[in-house]
């Protein structure tokens, strides 16, 4: 690692970020007549669509008060960050059982309501952030109220108010996900930043968790985290959907485990963060074409997905960070190689010089897809610009 080319980098990811990525979203992005935050953003910014994403109001209502607070106040970014939140508070939420929706339209009429809570944990990241820059006591109040629901739903889901129709008949095999435990992770994370008051519960809700994602989701055998598991954790061979592995999913949860492992001063983490971000690598790496695939089967099976084999931007900002943080952390070559392969590979691939920020889909070769979109309900000023912010920070401590 030569010092000379971690300051260029520095010098890049600075310049890529504040003038390439988070005014892209700025001069586009913001809708100054409704509030909130547009997504459906072609690649010179067009709006394709008048509808947004309920996930991206709070996404972006994190972002933009998480740069605020990392970097120092920016007008532009905390007016953005306050009206995701606002809109989301004024329009995004059921008033019948309280629960939120998933896509509204551009003036906030509701359009769609899932199950998942995601809404939810994003909603309650933007409330926890946005009061770590605001100090206005309604912000943190709102994320504590959501976050009590959410964790009560994650203990028992029967005591979710959002009585709707089970996604699988009752024959179907019982299944549990990835995601949520990951995602709340990261929400109880966040919380515990912004509220240390309250720092004990966080801490003992993320060990929880921890052992939960370990213990049930990571296979032994095949040395990796499993998308979807039986209900005590164990391989579902004979199901497609029991074979998947999302290596986007696996680098995520490795960079967050880490500085769990950090933060938490739980050490033995390490190896485990170690042995995911290997496994996701070994099954996800396109040896062909370069860049991580979307979703394998590890029984070496097609996959159901028709767009397995896609190379997407957030996959690939995720394991940018985890490449950097194991790096600083063990300090073992293979992660700095890696790390400059992802960068090799993105700047090549995903970059978009011309107009900012990254193309979202590409095609297994590397190819974008067209017409290019560079936003849509799923992406958004989150995962490139958190990229960014995440990979300056460790840049800096080496």
């Amino acid at each position: 690692m030569d010092r000379i080319a971690v300051e260029q980098l520095i010098r890049q990811y600075k310049s890529d970020l504040f003038d390439a990525v988070l005014p892209f979203w700025v001069k586009y992005g913001f809708d100054r007549e409704n509030g909130g935050i547009n997504t459906c953003l072609d690649r010179k910014g067009n709006v394709f669509s008048a509808e947004k994403s309920v996930w991206m109001q709070g996404r972006g209502g994190w972002l933009f008060s998480h740069v605020c607070n990392v970097f120092g106040m920016d007008s532009q970014f905390r007016e953005m960050a306050e009206s995701a939140i606002e809109f989301t508070k004024k329009y995004c939420i059921d008033p019948g059982d309280g629960r939120m929706y998933f896509l509204v339209s551009a003036n906030g009429t509701p359009i769609r309501k899932r199950r998942y809570v995601f809404s939810e944990y994003f909603y309650i990241m933007a409330n926890a952030e946005y009061y770590g820059l605001s100090r206005e006591k309604k912000y943190l109040d709102e994320a504590r109220k959501y976050y009590n629901l959410v964790y009560e739903i994650w203990k028992n889901p029967a005591k979710d108010p959002f009585k709707i129709t089970p996604k699988f008949l009752l024959s179907a095999p019982t299944m549990r996900g990835l995601g949520n435990d990951l995602v709340l992770l990261l929400v109880t994370r966040t919380l515990r930043v912004n509220d240390p008051d309250n720092q004990a519960e966080y801490k003992d809700i993320e060990r929880c968790l921890i052992d939960s994602i370990l213990h049930y989701q990571y296979n032994d055998d095949l040395g990796t985290l499993l998308e979807s598991v039986g209900p005590n954790g164990e391989y579902i061979s004979n199901l497609s959907s029991g074979r998947i592995v999302n290596p986007g999913h696996c680098l995520e949860c490795a960079w967050y485990l880490l500085r769990e492992a950090e933060e938490l001063q739980d050490t033995s983490l390490v190896e485990a963060v170690e042995n995911i971000y290997d496994g996701a690598f070994r099954y996800g790496w396109d040896e062909k074409f370069g860049g991580l695939l979307y979703f394998i089967d590890v029984g070496a099976y097609p996959p159901q997905a028709y767009e397995h084999d896609m190379k997407l931007w957030w996959v690939h900002a995720e394991a940018i960070i985890a490449a950097i943080k194991l790096y600083r952390v063990t300090g073992k070559e293979k992660y700095w190689n890696d790390f400059v392969k992802l960068n090799e590979y993105v700047n090549k691939h995903f970059r978009d010089d011309e107009f900012g920020e990254w193309y979202g889909y590409l095609r297994r070769d590397g190819n974008y897809t067209e017409p290019v979109c560079k936003g849509n309900l799923f992406k958004g000023p989150f995962h490139v610009p958190r990229m960014y912010c995440e990979v300056l920070s460790e840049l800096r401590k080496l």
